[in-house]
């Protein structure tokens, strides 16, 4: 069955076709009306759908996560493609192209796994060579790392985007660090290695990106900082030597501070130059594949730029169409 990609999605399209039930929500408008406020997905991206005049039975044909067919037709509200639904109808997953759908691009993230070592290789440090070994031997580490996203929203917010973020962070600590004679540049690569590793168990990458259990209670930065112990002291067993207490602060640090503010989720505020450094690359990163994402979905009329985007408090420049 043919379908259009939502990112090819235009406004005043009529539409019957497959989409994941990313989300579902059953809401009450001013007037006592109820309405199903849904979030659809499919390879190519998102896109929110409005059911008017709905109610308990059409909402629990379906679940979060199911495959649903979906009639009705697209318009633009707030700046934004929705799709106002006026019929779903829950699909047999045998009913659909899971190409569609699957958005973990596997020759990618091999790519970008043979980067990620390419990178650690030139780690010179003794004891962090043999910290980054241990990770990097542990096989079900690794094909969780290939599977993770880096968010639910916002940035690589897909299977495979973790690793993505990752590697760009450490391809700009060898760009940044031989600037700057003062930075370990051993010790910041590492960082930017570990920065991110608690999502691994923070979100759930398998069908829709959403936080587990463990991530709700305890949060990526918590789950970094226990992994990274856990790795030491096998690092330890392995070697038969301490690892130095202070670098184990220093690593520590480097996790728990790189969301940069305490309004932000870091525990600590970056201290040390490496840690500053961190969480600006972080920040790069993050915003540039963020911003880009805003850019390459945006349907505002104008063709130079964007609709005006409240959560960045702008709109952006798409170049001369």
């Amino acid at each position: 069955m043919s379908r259009t990609a939502i990112q090819e999605l235009s406004d005043g399209q009529t539409l019957a076709q497959s989409f994941q039930a990313a989300d579902k929500q059953l809401r009450v408008n001013r007037q006592g009306g109820k309405y199903i406020l849904l979030k659809l997905s499919d390879r190519s991206g998102t896109i929110v759908g409005m059911m008017w005049n709905a109610d308990e039975t059409t909402f629990d044909t379906f679940d979060r996560g199911d495959f649903i067919h979906c009639s009705g037709r697209t318009q633009i509200h707030n700046g934004a493609l929705q799709m106002i639904v006026t019929e779903i109808q829950r699909m047999d997953p045998a009913e659909v192209d899971s190409s569609d759908f699957d958005r973990f691009d596997a020759d990618q993230a091999e790519s970008n796994l043979t980067r990620l070592r390419e990178l650690l290789a030139t780690i010179s440090h003794p004891h962090l060579d043999a910290l980054v070994q241990t990770y990097l031997k542990d096989e079900a580490f690794l094909q969780s790392f290939q599977l993770a996203a880096a968010a639910v929203t916002n940035h690589h917010a897909y299977p495979g985007g973790l690793l993505e973020h990752t590697v760009n962070m450490m391809e700009l600590v060898r760009l940044i660090s031989p600037r700057y004679g003062n930075l370990d540049t051993d010790l910041l690569m590492v960082g930017a290695f570990l920065h991110d590793l608690g999502k691994i168990d923070e979100l759930k990458s398998s069908g829709e990106i959403s936080y587990t259990d463990r991530g709700q209670l305890v949060g990526h930065i918590v789950i970094g900082v226990q992994r990274l112990n856990e790795k030491i002291a096998e690092t330890e067993s392995a070697s038969g030597n301490a690892f130095p207490t202070e670098l184990r602060h220093q690593l520590e640090h480097l996790v728990v501070s790189h969301h940069g503010l305490q309004e932000y989720g870091s525990p600590k505020i970056p201290v040390t130059l490496e840690a500053i450094a961190l969480n600006h690359i972080d920040n790069l990163d993050a915003k540039l594949a963020s911003y880009t994402s805003i850019i390459e979905s945006d349907v505002a009329a104008d063709g130079n730029w964007t609709n005006y985007h409240p959560s960045i408090g702008r709109k952006l420049w798409k170049g001369q169409s």
